[in-house]
Order: C-alpha cells, then structure tokens, then sequence
C-alpha cells in the first residue's frame, strides 16, 4: 500500500533530467508552482502514469502523486519521483488512493459505486477482470454525494498493480 501524498499547481518549466548515457531524454523534471509561494519538482519517469495520456506544457494546471513514504533527497524545491501525473480539468475528478474491501478511500473521503458500466482497466488500457478492492487506484469521477465519506458512481479506475 502506497502513500500518496499529492502537490497540485502550475508548470513553470519542463527539461530533461540526466540519469546516464541510456536514459538521455527519457526523463523529466517538471517544476511546479502552487502560486503561494511553494515549487515541487517532479521526476517524470517512462513508468510515470499521465491520466488520459495527455501532454502537458507549461503553464498548465497539473496534479502529481508520489509516493510520500519514499525517501527523497533534501533540497529546495523538493525533488519527488512522480507516480501519477493528471492535468486537471473542470469536468473530472481524480483521485489516487488505496481503497480497501469496503471501496472507501484510506483518508475516508470517498466511498466507490462500482456499476457495470463502470470502466476498470490497467494502466496498459487493457480490462481488470478482479474486484478492484484492497488495491491502489486512480479514480476517475463527477459528481459526488454530500455525505462523509462522499459516495461517487466512477467513470473510470485504473487499477496499480
């Protein structure tokens, strides 16, 4: 079970992080800016998940998760390998977090309506023939319930195995 901590903000700056002769440009360093005072860099990895495969530019709104048990070096801005990378739209919803056998997210926030027409796929795009309990997910969402914890019928989940 991973921790996901998130940094939600603006792209300042893209360029390519140097991990050695054979990773040349496979790499990232995306810098992120949350307009009060506070800049995350984001490690992009080949494994680094962008939700709907999107392209992002700066000046874009963008959210990254990462992994906030893993060790990170102390610099400033602080450096986070990022895990999942969504840009954010008016018109979804994500969230990323393990959810348990009752489908409620680990802060409690949010509780998961599976429909059978709820999409639940890998992060390949390919079908998830398991019950998605008990595992990391990337939740995409509309609207939700008032109550605690929200409830939310998922457009899609994207399971990480």
């Amino acid at each position: 079970m991973t921790k996901f901590y998130s940094f939600h903000g603006t792209i300042t700056m893209i360029n390519d992080f140097f991990t050695g002769p054979n990773g040349e440009g496979c790499y990232k360093l995306i810098s992120v800016d949350n307009g009060l005072g506070a800049l995350v860099n984001f490690v992009v990895s080949p494994n680094t998940y962008f939700v709907d495969h999107v392209m992002v530019s700066v000046g874009d709104q963008v959210t990254g998760y990462y992994d906030g048990n893993a060790p990170a070096i102390l610099i400033y801005p602080p450096q986070y390998q990022a895990i999942v990378m969504v840009k954010n739209s008016p018109y979804q919803n994500v969230k990323v977090d393990y959810f348990n056998s009752e489908l409620e997210s680990s802060d409690g926030r949010l509780r998961l309506n599976i429909t059978p027409f709820t999409q639940i796929v890998l992060t390949n795009g390919q079908q998830f023939s398991r019950p998605p309990a008990n595992r990391d997910l990337i939740v995409i969402y509309g609207p939700t319930t008032k109550s605690i914890p929200a409830q939310t019928t998922p457009y899609r989940i994207i399971v990480l195995c």
